[in-house]
């Protein structure tokens, strides 16, 4: 008796999972993407720096290039081919301190900052079909002497939250 009710409980389960689901991701739970089908392509040239801090606008470009093939059913194409293209600029990064040591007076824990705008648009009618200023992550570094970690891991922190956050935004409409 138990192996049954448990079998039945198991099937009730089943088809209630299965039922709540929606073949578009704007009616309810899906298994689709919610990236637009529509989209095969996308070219992203590298991000400007309008920023003092040389060399992550590579970094950054590089990691949402990464996060393009990983995250989406598109693939990367030059600018003259794709059906998309997302361009944009770090327009500042910042570092602020987040502690200090009571002894020493030195920082031991600080956050970098990096912000960034950019544009997605669809090269076949021209339409932005994302768009942000102001889009930013954060992460948090130790340079404390005998831990050791330097800026540069923090940035790298900040640029691959930044490149998934972004990344995100580019999903459609749900």
């Amino acid at each position: 008796m138990t192996v049954k009710c448990s079998f039945a409980i198991l099937a009730i389960a089943s088809l209630m999972l299965l039922s709540s689901c929606a073949a578009d991701p704007t009616q309810g739970y899906a298994f689709d993407s919610t990236y637009d089908a529509q989209i095969k392509t996308i070219a992203v040239p590298i991000f400007r720096n309008e920023s003092m801090d040389r060399g992550i606008e590579l970094q950054l470009t590089e990691a949402i290039i990464k996060e393009i093939q990983h995250r989406t059913p598109w693939r990367i194409a030059d600018s003259d081919r794709a059906d998309t293209t997302l361009t944009g600029a770090i327009t500042s990064t910042a570092l602020s301190v987040l502690s200090e040591s009571p002894r020493t007076g030195l920082v031991q824990e600080q956050a970098v900052q990096i912000t960034i705008r950019f544009d997605f648009r669809d090269n076949r009618t021209g339409d932005s079909l994302a768009a942000r200023e102001g889009f930013a992550a954060t992460a948090t570094f130790a340079p404390e002497r005998g831990v050791g970690d330097r800026l540069e891991l923090g940035q790298r922190s900040a640029i691959d939250e930044l490149a998934r956050d972004l990344v995100s935004e580019l999903r459609s409409s749900w």
